[in-house]
């Protein structure tokens, strides 16, 4: 028996009862798919099935808001993959007369989409001879054929998709794809594999070889920056507060937040008092306290954000202030979320 007829037995046996795997519909294969991009199945699929519900097709999600989507999406993280979303369904329906290109080449024009998701959308729904290759297949392969060569390269990226399209099963490459995928993510996991049990372990290179543990191998992580975040969280005498939309490209574009002031190093009360003044020039304050004795460290991938949350309060009205009854329908990242959380919990 081959290696991709081990994964379809395997897979057959196995298989997860997951909602996107009783459709070959692009629209809920791609959904599925951009959901599950740095983020595991049991955290995603509430999120697809809310999605599902909300926006049934690709028209429905091409003409919601933008802030409809952010807040369905709040809690996945790297929401640059919610704007991206919301960008193609647009694209779909206006260039593609809704509906999503059948080639993985045609697949590539669209936003948010790369390799992995084109290679996966064509594979599942259109049966294109296109090997997917994510972070579970490239755990299977580096283990069984014994492949150092770092995933994260440029020469390992290319050696593991050739590899991948050299092996895959011609006959069913749906069943096959979406196999080697669940294999990674359950019978070969990161940490305590099934080995004894895997019914690839008598040529498995890496259990031969007592290297399991260290394949595969990935370059090193770029250098983590620190940054501190001080939310000034204003409070008028009618306990309304104020959120401002993040611009620009940084991290959680269009979501909202309370005002910041950013520093490179944990401010003194002292420090936001004075910037407190410069930047939302409120007169009348006359209360001012750090919420979270201990910093909050809320890890990304690249940056660690070490946050604070003042609380102003005072003797005056907001103009444009927000009731914190209302707070909830803004989309905003999950430590805000977290904090207003907390506060309506304490307070209202």
């Amino acid at each position: 028996m081959t290696f991709s007829e081990k994964i379809l037995e395997w897979y057959d046996e196995n298989k997860r009862d997951l909602p996107w795997r009783s459709t070959r519909n692009p629209y809920n294969i791609w959904l599925s798919e951009i959901i599950l991009q740095q983020t595991r199945i049991a955290q995603g699929t509430p999120y697809y099935v809310r999605f599902i519900e909300n926006f049934p097709t690709v028209h429905d999600l091409a003409k919601a808001p933008e802030e409809k989507v952010l807040k369905l999406w709040q809690g996945l993280g790297y929401y640059s993959r919610a704007r991206n979303l919301h960008t193609t369904a647009k694209m779909v329906v206006d260039e593609y007369g809704g509906q999503f290109p059948d080639s993985y080449k045609e697949l590539l024009k669209l936003k948010g989409i790369g390799d992995y998701t084109a290679s996966a959308i064509s594979s599942i729904c259109f049966d294109e001879r296109q090997p997917v290759v994510d972070g579970n297949v490239y755990r299977v392969l580096a283990r069984y054929f014994g492949i150092d060569t770092p995933i994260n390269s440029t020469e390992g990226v290319k050696q593991f998709k050739n590899l991948a399209r050299d092996i895959m099963h011609l006959d069913n490459i749906r069943d096959y794809n979406q196999g080697i995928m669940e294999f990674g993510a359950i019978q070969c996991a990161p940490k305590k594999p099934y080995c004894l049990h895997c019914p690839l372990h008598t040529d498995c290179k890496a259990l031969q070889q007592g290297l399991v543990a260290q394949l595969p191998v990935k370059l090193k992580k770029t250098t983590v920056r620190n940054r501190y975040f001080n939310y000034l969280v204003v409070l008028d005498s009618s306990n309304q507060t104020i959120l401002k939309q993040r611009t620009g490209k940084g991290i959680w574009k269009n979501l909202w937040e309370f005002p910041l002031l950013e520093s490179d190093k944990e401010l003194p009360i002292n420090e936001v008092e004075k910037k407190l003044k410069e930047v939302l020039r409120l007169k009348n304050v006359t209360e001012l306290y750090r919420f979270n004795e201990k910093t909050i460290v809320h890890k990304l991938s690249h940056q660690h954000l070490h946050s604070y949350f003042w609380i102003a309060k005072g003797d005056f009205e907001l103009e444009d202030g927000i009731s914190w009854t209302e707070i909830d329908q803004y989309p905003v990242p999950v430590l805000i979320a977290d904090f207003i959380k907390t506060v309506k919990n304490l307070y209202f």
